[in-house]
């Protein structure tokens, strides 16, 4: 369940205005046999296994990029950290950037710290697009995109610019299908 629903329903529930379905009730009907038991039993939310493919318009005329972005994981990360972004670049390059809700001074050069689940932290000096809400990666970085991150379980990254920090984790379950997608639809 997410964290918003589940803060939506304890809202209504608590306010007496919910009515939850069946598979939501409560496991212990007569309230006798529950004693000791929590009384809102919350699941770990699942990370998303879904990249979302998109096409966007470039800044010159007849320009796209074709991208697939996942979301971050919103339990583990900062409410500023948005998700990570695998795009296709002129000249055959693939580009990799962070996705953030505040955006940096659009001439920023943060250090972005990522750390993969099986081991292995790298820092990198990163710019800034689109308006100072991603940070691109230097070149290097779609390297990972295109071997080890396919087979690591997720990333744990750190953007930091001057006095401000924001850190997120991104499942990457799925990254090995979507990225050929993506290489598929690059030159289209």
């Amino acid at each position: 369940m997410s964290g918003l629903l589940l803060i939506t329903l304890l809202a209504g529930s608590l306010l007496g205005g919910v009515d939850l379905p069946s598979q939501w009730t409560s496991p212990c009907p007569d309230n006798t046999t529950c004693r000791g038991r929590p009384i809102v039993e919350a699941a770990n939310p699942a990370p998303s296994s879904v990249w979302k493919f998109s096409r966007t318009q470039g800044g010159k005329d007849g320009e796209s990029f074709a991208a697939i972005t996942k979301t971050a994981d919103t339990t583990q990360s900062d409410p500023d950290f948005a998700g990570l972004i695998v795009r296709c670049a002129p000249k055959g390059k693939v580009d990799v950037l962070v996705a953030l809700i505040r955006p940096f001074p659009p001439r920023s050069h943060p250090k972005v710290t990522i750390a993969a689940s099986g081991g292995g932290t790298l820092t990198f000096d990163a710019s800034m697009a689109a308006a100072g809400a991603a940070v691109l990666l230097p070149d290097e970085v779609s390297a990972f995109a295109a071997g080890k991150w396919q087979s690591t379980a997720s990333l744990s990254v750190v953007v930091r610019e001057s006095d401000s920090e924001i850190k997120g984790v991104v499942a990457l379950n799925g990254l090995r299908e979507a990225y050929h997608s993506l290489l598929a639809n690059c030159s289209q």
